[in-house]
């Protein structure tokens, strides 16, 4: 009799923890009644008249999100300096010099200050022109069509001296997300993510509440190339997505569009001479490729947009932040967990993460140096062996392109632990089989090279203008093919 009960407890156990995750749906947002918003209207005030609750939220994205809450996205107080990563993962600032990321890569802050951060930035991150505002200012919609191919290689700050005075640093706001007319979500930016979903077969005129409510972040929260002119002038914002299906946008399909696009030259890679491309936070291609959350139809704004009651009246919270720093709040529509537990669960991901994006990160870092070892060796007059050095960079750049992915995507690998996990394993792989292949062509070419290869970081981290390094980094670390 024990036994049945304890069987048909275990069941029940079962069935509700099947209930929980196929009902994974944040609690709905009562109906309001829509009110139009005069056409035209792009000030945040003017739709805060109407709806000031959701204004009042919005406004918040420029207040310092809590500090402490989470571990590698820490967040800061008032007066304080936010982190850079080129200090925190210093092989970073060796694999990114030769440009803006190189100088200075700080955590950004809340929606509020997208435009602000950028100004405030080393000049050489916004090299880019008028293409490195669309995801940054709601005006740029209307610059795009009102200047056509001009917008995107015009000079950053010519573009945005063309909007109203006090409009210049407004970022992220609601024409974005919804339409004036009746507040239903929209895509604001048909020239990149409707020209995305379009090749890979998503129709937006289609797109359901619940769809959406992904879909309006993804018009900025994924990666995008920048493809250049014979003169290096910027010509057009590009998702890598070709060849790609909703559901299935891999980093090896990414890397594939990377480098048979003219974007593959966007810059100059400085240790080893490389012209490449670049990948940049695409939590939505990481999200979407079947992720635990994505599969059971969950959104990017059940997470970090969760209802909330304001007196007496539930809407979504527009503050936007990452659910460890709301307290786990949204969490607790689909699980059961207690938030202790719900936040030991999420660090330990993190923290898997970490430990492989670091190995794997000081890996493709001895690799760049090993280039500079070979290519002093031709500078020289020596001559290397020109089949296994290209094998060596093909190796190479799968490598890093992979480990960028990674780093660059911000939830340290939580939007979707096992492709996380995947990605980073074929980036390790591919460094050390470029590890090996440099090693051999070096030998072959008459050079003994140490076990250890010095990584000369203070070389990089601490000659970035007035940014210094705030720690003492290791210098040496063992290859991936050492014992």
């Amino acid at each position: 009799m024990q036994k049945k009960n304890l069987k048909r407890c275990a069941v029940l156990a079962i069935l509700a923890a099947t209930a929980i995750w196929s009902g994974c749906t944040q609690k709905k947002v009562e109906p309001m009644t829509a009110t139009e918003i005069a056409d035209g209207a792009i000030d945040p005030a003017l739709w805060g008249k109407v709806y000031p609750v959701q204004y009042k939220f919005w406004k918040q994205t420029g207040e310092p999100t809590p500090a402490g809450k989470s571990k590698y996205k820490k967040g800061y107080d008032v007066g304080e300096a936010r982190r850079d990563k080129l200090d925190e993962y210093p092989f970073l600032a060796l694999l990114y010099n030769g440009w803006g990321f190189g100088s200075e890569y700080k955590e950004p802050r809340g929606h509020f200050f997208m435009v602000q951060d950028q100004l405030e930035v080393d000049p050489g991150r916004i090299k880019a022109g008028g293409s490195c505002l669309t995801c940054k200012t709601p005006y740029a919609p209307m610059l795009q069509k009102r200047m056509g191919q001009a917008y995107f290689s015009t000079p950053y700050k010519e573009v945005l001296a063309i909007l109203p005075k006090d409009q210049q640093t407004l970022g992220v706001a609601c024409v974005d997300c919804h339409d004036n007319r009746g507040m239903a979500l929209r895509i604001s930016r048909g020239f990149t993510l409707g020209k995305a979903l379009k090749e890979i077969g998503f129709d937006a005129t289609r797109m359901s509440t619940q769809e959406g409510r992904t879909l309006v972040c993804a018009q900025c929260h994924v990666t995008y190339m920048i493809p250049k002119d014979k003169e290096m002038h910027s010509t057009d914002v590009v998702f890598p997505w070709s060849g790609s299906k909703v559901g299935n946008i891999s980093v090896e399909n990414i890397i594939k569009q990377i480098k048979s696009s003219p974007a593959n030259g966007e810059w100059k890679q400085s240790v080893t001479g490389f012209k490449l491309g670049f990948i940049r936070h695409p939590e939505y291609e990481l999200f979407s490729n079947n992720s635990p959350h994505w599969l059971q139809g969950v959104s990017c704004a059940d997470c970090h947009m969760p209802a909330v009651s304001v007196d007496g009246q539930k809407v979504s919270d527009h503050r936007i932040m990452s659910p460890l720093k709301s307290g786990l709040k949204a969490c607790a529509a689909c699980h059961s967990e207690s938030p202790e537990a719900l936040r030991a669960k999420v660090l330990g991901i993190q923290d898997d993460t970490m430990v492989l994006y670091l190995k794997t990160g000081y890996a493709t870092a001895t690799v760049a140096k090993l280039f500079e070892m070979a290519n002093k060796l031709e500078e020289a007059g020596k001559k290397t062996d020109k089949e296994l050095y290209a094998q060596a960079r093909e190796s190479y750049e799968q490598a890093f392109y992979r480990l960028i992915f990674i780093g660059a995507e911000n939830s340290i690998g939580f939007h979707n632990p096992k492709e996380t996990m995947r990605v980073l394993n074929d980036a390790a792989k591919y460094a050390a089989k470029a590890d090996g292949q440099l090693r051999q062509l070096l030998s072959l070419a008459g050079l003994s090279v140490p076990e250890k290869i010095n990584l000369e970081l203070s070389r990089y981290t601490n000659n970035r203008g007035a940014k210094k390094l705030m720690f003492k980094p290791e210098h040496e670390i063992k290859s991936p093919t050492s014992k």
